[in-house]
């Protein structure tokens, strides 16, 4: 016997909201059947809850109680001084840079000049004269079974196309930059595709801010697919910082062929309900991954980080390294699973996750799983959760330094060690200025 699900206020009005916006969203006839069939899938799933158990610790069913509607102003004013500010420290990073306004490619604030091996444009753009071809690339994601990014294919407005060319070098990153401005409540949809070419070299920054005097209520919904060819290199990080009330749903899928590299850095602060999915699959053999992160959480705010790594073929390499500090009643989760197929032998797989409590009210929950179905591999995860250390705070006061100094240095120090997995050192310093202005804000209230 079928049981019928009641739909929440929430999903109701998803279902609504689509219906009212459909015909403004850009996309030529192929496109809107693709958004009307994910709409659809949406209907049929709604939004994830606890019974589902990769989603056990994060019930968006249970915590979206409204919905906002989708930013439809295309020319919301933005100077480039006001993006200067919205980047902080993030615009001391020498790059290349295409922009986003609450979900809208804004040309006239990238810098995005022609350069040899690479390709940038704006999805938006794209998708009105987009043919069969690209409308399969927009349904090749598992629609079928992931609620959120069915919504993200029906609602998408915009998003960055990159391609690097075969045997490219590109030497200066590119930082696609999603700015969120204006004081009404609002929820945006994008969508980034990335394709390396064989033997191809490239960094790419993705980077969500929010304009100071922005509403903080708001929604996004983000995904990135990402295809590193045969002997290519991708660092890829993410970088979403916001002011503590948002709603943050987050998910790259990554492909990754014979002898490619894939480093991939998650930064996280002041997401009001964050969560942050990983999908990636070896598709040829030698590959090697090095998925690290690090995130930071107080008052009430709840950030997940969910991996799935699948070794679908023999002789590659993972590394996964996340870190969390957790304040007020934060709350972090970690779940991680590396899949080992059946052929998939000599595989070499890591995996750990830790978190530095910094209240009793803080919670952290973490699940690694390992999923092995060959015989000669070498995997292993872990997890750790730690208070400050009694003794070497007292050892640091004893020195003459102050608690709050010496907290503040061992708090740097255990972040640091996963922001270190950064090659750029732009980059690196601009995440340690994040982690700095969170300790700051935590010492003064």
């Amino acid at each position: 016997m079928n049981v019928a699900i009641m739909k929440t206020k929430a999903e109701q009005a998803i279902s609504e909201s689509f219906e009212a916006v459909a015909e403004t969203l850009p996309g030529s006839a192929v496109v809107q059947e693709r958004r009307a069939q994910a709409i659809g899938a949406f209907s049929g799933l709604g939004l994830p809850h606890r019974r589902i158990e990769e989603w056990k610790y994060t019930d968006l069913r249970a915590n979206v109680k409204e919905v906002f509607p989708p930013a439809v102003d295309r020319a919301t004013p933005l100077t480039i001084a006001e993006l200067i500010v919205a980047l902080g420290p993030l615009a001391h990073v020498d790059a290349r840079r295409i922009v986003f306004v609450n979900g809208n490619h804004r040309a006239e604030l990238g810098d995005v000049a022609d350069e040899a091996g690479l390709e940038v444009a704006a999805l938006g753009q794209m998708l009105a004269s987009a043919t069969e071809d690209v409308s399969a690339a927009l349904a090749s994601t598992p629609e079928g079974g992931d609620a959120v990014e069915a919504l993200n294919t029906a609602f998408m407005t915009d998003g960055a196309v990159v391609t690097v060319a075969e045997g490219a070098s590109v030497p200066k990153p590119l930082l696609i930059v999603f700015v969120r401005a204006g004081s009404d409540a609002s929820s945006v949809a994008v969508r980034n595709f990335v394709t390396m070419g064989q033997g191809a070299s490239a960094t790419v920054i993705e980077a969500h801010v929010v304009l100071p005097g922005a509403s903080h209520e708001a929604q996004l919904n983000s995904l990135t697919e990402v295809t590193v060819g045969k002997g290519a290199t991708l660092r890829h990080a993410k970088v979403a910082v916001d002011e503590g009330k948002s709603l943050h749903l987050s998910n790259c899928d990554v492909t990754l062929g014979a002898d490619a590299t894939y480093r991939n850095f998650q930064f996280s602060t002041g997401l009001g309900l964050a969560r942050n999915g990983l999908n990636v699959i070896f598709e040829g053999e030698g590959g090697k991954l090095d998925i690290s992160g690090a995130y930071l959480a107080r008052r009430a705010e709840h950030i997940d980080t969910t991996l799935v790594v699948d070794h679908a073929v023999p002789r590659c390499e993972s590394r996964e390294l996340f870190k969390g500090v957790l304040d007020d009643h934060g709350r972090g989760v970690f779940q991680g699973k590396i899949i080992v197929r059946p052929d998939a032998q000599k595989t070499d797989g890591k995996q750990m996750s830790q978190a530095l409590m910094l209240s009793e009210d803080a919670e952290f929950d973490s699940k690694p799983e390992l999923e092995i179905y060959a015989d000669d591999v070498v995997c292993g995860h872990g997890t750790t959760v730690a208070e400050l250390d009694a003794d070497l705070l007292f050892y640091c006061r004893s020195r003459g330094i102050p608690e709050k100094e010496a907290r503040a240095l061992m708090i740097e120090s255990f972040i640091g060690e996963a922001i270190e997995k950064v090659e750029n050192e732009q980059l690196r310093d601009a995440l340690t200025a994040y982690a700095i202005q969170w300790l700051d804000r935590s010492r003064h209230g």
